[in-house]
């Protein structure tokens, strides 16, 4: 369970910086696709440490 929710953790996280990386290129919505990589980098850090906190007790 901890393999596949690193997994799923650095995804998220890799994928929030692609995006908050190509928020430069989008016309007009360049603020929420921002702060869409925000959300997604911010619940790639979430889950290691508040869930599995949890998890692994």
């Amino acid at each position: 369970m901890n393999i596949v929710a690193f997994i799923v953790s650095l995804g998220l996280f890799v994928a929030g910086l692609y995006v908050m990386g190509s928020a430069f290129y989008v016309e007009g919505a360049e603020f929420p696709v921002f702060l869409a990589g925000i959300a997604c980098s911010s619940l790639g850090v979430f889950i290691p440490i508040h869930v599995l906190k949890r998890i692994d007790g």
